[in-house]
């Protein structure tokens, strides 16, 4: 049976995932799943001491998007009822993978597959891709206090990153359709029409 619609943005910090998502599950009427940000309480902590608390801020994003994912699993993926998420459970590895190193990132990859392999995986991604100034413009913009100091070294490692997992999940998973919003070109919050543009190439795979 043909999994109905996971569709799941993507990008890095400041590439308007959460708002395209919300905007994509207004339009499309489909359930909405947010990632838990703010509510991190190791954030403030992270970002002032990146080693100390690399660990302990992915082990609380790694479990509550383990248990969305879950409830996801649950209550729209095994009823067939179409949902959009803000993240792809993978974002877990990228990020862990640019912060941990030695036995603590060992024992959090052996964590993530534990739980994460057998959960349902978006058969949509929705990858905005955006260069180092527009992602900080925009994290300026968005105001959040733990971000307004934050490491333009990082966030430029990061977006390498993204671009890997993108090639990663093209060449293993195959059967994942994967749509690329340029994000330095497409204001999909102050032009309706760069937002219609998303949505007719959404349609074309739907």
């Amino acid at each position: 049976m043909q999994q109905s619609p996971f569709i799941a943005v993507e990008g890095a910090i400041g590439a308007g995932k959460t708002t395209l998502a919300t905007m994509l599950a207004e339009r499309f009427d489909f359930a909405l799943l947010k990632e838990i940000v703010e509510e991190n309480p190791f954030l403030d902590k992270f970002y002032q001491n990146i080693e100390e608390w690399s660990f302990q801020l992915e082990m609380f994003f790694l479990c509550n998007r383990y248990k969305q994912l879950e409830d996801a699993a649950k209550h729209y993926v095994s009823q067939r009822r179409p949902v959009v998420s803000d993240y792809h459970i993978y974002k877990n590895l990228i990020f862990a993978q640019r912060t941990l190193n030695g036995g603590k990132l060992d024992k959090y990859r052996q964590i993530y597959h534990l739980l994460t392999d057998d959960l349902p995986k978006p058969n949509f991604i929705v990858y905005i891709k955006a260069d180092l100034a527009t992602l900080l413009q925009r994290i300026e913009k968005r105001g959040r206090p733990f971000e307004q100091n934050f490491d333009a070294g990082y966030l430029e490692g990061l977006i390498e990153d993204y671009e890997a997992a993108i090639t990663y999940i093209k060449m293993h998973e195959p059967e994942t359709v994967i749509i690329t919003v340029d994000g330095n070109e497409l204001d999909f919050v102050e032009h309706p029409d760069h937002f219609e543009q998303i949505i007719a190439e959404i349609k074309e795979h739907l």
